[in-house]
């Protein structure tokens, strides 16, 4: 094994390994608790996302047991894999040791190591994104046109995670137009590759057109209630969603400089229309990660050439990659006791949301078991979001609790309770007259809380003891909603 694969095998190595040893800490994040719930449910799609993340939450769950730990295996392992591809990136452009290590590097930042310690489907689509700008490179570098077929196979497989790779196919289709090589639209493996996508992601295809693009909805009511907050994020976000900015900038200004990068020129005019694009469609600041490593991972090539034969440079590279991986790590990872976060809760909401989940819970247990025992047979608990909807199921049934219902995404879809549940314990965000006028008649309102003081959205729900007055086959299409 050379120089290089070591260091890059220990870079990649490590990140997983602090992924693994910090998991335990604080507890679930809303969302995992969601992808609990639908990995115990698999289907081909759901309505707000294909099945991959939820089904590797559910790998995690049935190879280690049900525990958080468990549930981010999958997670930790996957951006290790992502941090060798970025190398590999590095490598096919003409990175040594020095650089290939620096690309792989790049997971330490804040967005990567988040992604993958959270169990989103942000680690996937990076893994998936830099699958794709590899087999690229391969194919527009090196003149080994069949590894289109490898872009096509990694495309189709994140088809089963997020659609938003087609955006990715899109913006180098249209840097293959703008910057060339133009031959290369006319290749049949490049053709070869985009119809191996569409015949390994043919079920997710079906899946969107049978149930009417659900998806697609849920993208237009995302955008709908957070559109605006996005699109003032994302251009100062791009600063921020890995470790050293100038790398990746490096990266961009020497696709556009270097005439020996002229090839793969089309990725220096991919990413301003991808940008452009997650603003128009009022996309979350971050869907460019996977895009921007991939600069990144060229940007550590005329960064090694920087620090070759100067010491000092050299010095003040490790100084800034150190630092500002540290930083990273600790503003997205749960280092500091949860009682001591302070601002960081504020800072990144990834960290407030794995708060206070099974104390909330034992909150709508004590609600739950003011009822007596005649009641207890009718009764449901009814939920707000999908955290809350999460969190019920995996503690409730320990405290005694009935099943758990939501209106919220796929859950809505899981149905509503019999009819002959007619006392339910409402958990709700809403004014407690709007949580009258679905539910009532209802008692007053229980605040949530948790003892370690930090903030969260949980603190704004309470739970109520109602027994409605409308049936709930009748009731449940005005308790759907999208976000």
């Amino acid at each position: 094994m050379d120089r290089a694969a070591k260091a890059v095998g220990v870079t990649a190595a490590s990140v997983t390994v602090l992924l693994l040893a910090t998991d335990t800490r604080y507890g679930y994040h809303r969302d995992e608790l969601y992808f609990r719930m639908l990995g115990a449910h698999p289907r081909w799609g759901y309505v707000d996302q294909p099945p991959l993340t939820p089904l590797l939450a559910r790998l995690g769950i049935e190879v280690f047991g049900d525990s958080v730990w468990a549930m981010r295996v999958p997670g930790a392992i996957l951006l290790g894999l992502a941090a060798v591809l970025a190398a590999l990136i590095a490598r096919e452009v003409g990175g040594g040791a020095v650089a290939q290590t620096l690309a792989a590097s790049g997971a330490f930042g804040a967005v990567p190591l988040a992604s993958a310690h959270n169990t989103s489907t942000g680690t996937v689509d990076l893994l998936v994104w830099l699958g794709v700008v590899y087999f690229a490179v391969r194919a527009l570098l090196a003149g080994r046109e069949r590894s289109w077929l490898g872009a096509g196979l990694v495309a189709g497989l994140g088809l089963y995670n997020k659609n938003l790779v087609v955006l990715l196919l899109v913006c180098l289709g249209a840097g293959l137009l703008v910057a060339g090589p133009r031959r290369e639209l006319r290749s049949r493996w490049l053709w070869a590759g985009v119809g191996v996508a569409l015949l390994v992601g043919l079920p997710n295809l079906v899946y969107q057109v049978v149930n009417d693009f659900p998806q697609a909805k849920m993208a237009e009511a995302v955008a709908r209630n957070k559109g605006d907050d996005s699109r003032t994020l994302l251009l100062p976000f791009q600063l921020l969603l890995l470790a050293v900015p100038p790398i990746w900038i490096a990266g961009l200004v020497t696709l556009c400089r270097d005439r020996r990068l002229r090839p793969v020129r089309a990725l220096a005019v991919a990413y301003p229309l991808m940008v452009v694009l997650v603003f128009v469609v009022a996309g979350q600041p971050y869907y460019t990660l996977g895009l921007l490593y991939g600069l990144y991972a060229i940007g550590s090539v005329p960064v090694e050439r920087w620090v070759t034969g100067h010491r000092a440079r050299q010095v003040v590279l490790g100084a800034a990659v150190v630092a500002l991986s540290a930083l990273g790590i600790v503003s997205s990872l749960p280092i500091l006791p949860a009682n001591r976060m302070g601002g960081a809760a504020g800072a990144n909401p990834t960290i407030g949301d794995q708060i206070g989940w099974p104390e909330y819970v034992a909150q709508i247990a004590a609600v739950y078991d003011q009822l007596p025992a005649a009641d207890r047979a009718h009764a449901v608990v009814f939920t707000g979001n999908y955290g809350e909807a999460g969190a019920v199921d995996r503690y409730g049934p320990a405290l005694g609790l009935p099943a758990v219902y939501s209106g919220h995404n796929e859950l809505f879809r899981f149905g509503p309770p019999p009819d002959d549940k007619t006392v339910v314990v409402v958990v709700s965000q809403a004014e407690p007259a709007r949580v009258a006028a679905l539910f009532g008649p209802c008692g007053s309102g229980t605040a949530l809380h948790n003892s370690s003081g930090v903030e969260n959205e949980e603190l704004e729900a309470s739970v109520y003891l109602c027994r409605p007055a409308t049936a709930w086959h009748v009731l449940w299409p005005r308790l759907q909603h999208y976000d």
